[in-house]
């Protein structure tokens, strides 16, 4: 099998007419608007930066902020593999607005005619399962485990090795496709010790507020950062904010991807707010709760920050070592695939 065959799922088969190319001179254009752009906002150890001032995602969406795309390529240290360029045409890793690139083994008459909608917009009727609007699940999301075990979002970045030092259980991650190539050092150093990593898509964006392509850009490039950089395809995907409906869950189920979510938030990402709305203490003594209560659950945590990656190990010490990855929880596989 040709080497960028290594990106698709074996399901598929390429119909190279489709691929989808921007022309030198234009992407000559949009690398000059993202050096700009990039002046204004930037990720930094800390989270995301727009005017010299940290906000959280979470924050961007909740104020509607749209943020602007940058050069993710400039800190980028996976190369752009050579798979990559036969099929995309492109030669860098994309800003936070990937390209849509066709794949044949997508059927659009699959997925549902559902209108695009912001965060905080939900839908009068409950036909769309919106699990952001309503906590609804649909058959094939995971959203507990028998077992009270952590999960971390957002990742890798640099407090990531801390938290993997600390960890005395298998957990999860769910990883950004920006993040991954800004650290893949990080990423498969999560590997080697063993944990299992999930995709978050690739810039953190509310999917039903997207096109349908713009949602398969999201999850394609994602996992093309994970192929380049851990050699694999994955089988669990978690939705930024909860952000799913079942117009999402059709075009995820395409890729053979299926959705992670949460019976436990921990809000810590509150711990970056300015000024800071939620204190460790209080996530502890939350989580300590939550455990008197119940006998398993899925915890959602990050791993972007400093301070969430300190509660994290808090929490786990809390919990103890007794948890599961989340294909652990329901007996299922790691990844779709694997790559020698």
């Amino acid at each position: 099998m040709n080497k960028w065959f290594r990106s698709i799922l074996t399901i598929s088969t390429i119909n190279i007419g489709l691929v989808y190319s921007i022309p030198i001179d234009q992407q000559q254009q949009q690398q000059q608007q993202q050096q700009q752009q990039q002046q204004q906002h930037f990720i930094g150890e800390q989270g995301e930066y727009l005017n010299n001032s940290l906000i959280s995602t979470e924050q961007a969406v909740a104020s509607f902020i749209e943020l602007p795309s940058y050069n993710i390529s400039m800190m980028a240290t996976t190369p752009f593999p050579q798979w990559l360029t036969d099929f995309t045409g492109l030669t860098q890793w994309p800003g936070s607005e990937p390209p849509y690139i066709p794949m044949d083994f997508i059927d659009f008459n699959k997925i549902p005619n559902y209108p695009k909608r912001e965060a905080g917009q939900c839908p009068n009727e409950r036909e769309l399962c919106s699990f952001d609007c309503f906590k609804c699940l649909s058959y094939d999301d995971i959203s507990t485990c028998n077992k009270l075990s952590q999960t971390f979002d957002d990742g890798p970045s640099a407090s990531t090795p801390k938290l993997l030092k600390k960890l005395k259980q298998k957990t999860t991650f769910f990883t950004l496709g920006m993040n991954i190539v800004r650290y893949p050092k990080i990423y498969n150093k999560i590997l080697k010790k063993g944990h299992l990593i999930g995709s978050h898509t690739w810039s953190h964006k509310f999917l039903p507020s997207l096109s349908n392509e713009n949602i398969i850009a999201q999850l394609q490039w994602a996992n093309w950062a994970m192929n380049a950089t851990g050699n694999h395809l994955p089988k669990w995907y978690r939705p930024p904010y909860g952000g799913i409906d079942d117009r999402v869950r059709s075009i995820a189920r395409q890729f053979g991807m299926q959705a992670v979510l949460w019976d436990y938030d921990t809000f810590d990402w509150q711990m970056e707010t300015n000024p800071p709305t939620r204190k460790p203490s209080d996530i502890l003594k939350d989580v300590k709760k939550w455990k008197k209560k119940n006998d398993g659950g899925l915890i959602l945590e990050h791993d972007a920050y400093a301070s969430t990656v300190a509660v994290g190990i808090d929490v786990g010490k809390s919990i103890g070592k007794d948890q599961l990855t989340v294909a652990k929880c329901v007996e299922s596989i790691d990844y779709i695939r694997v790559f020698e």
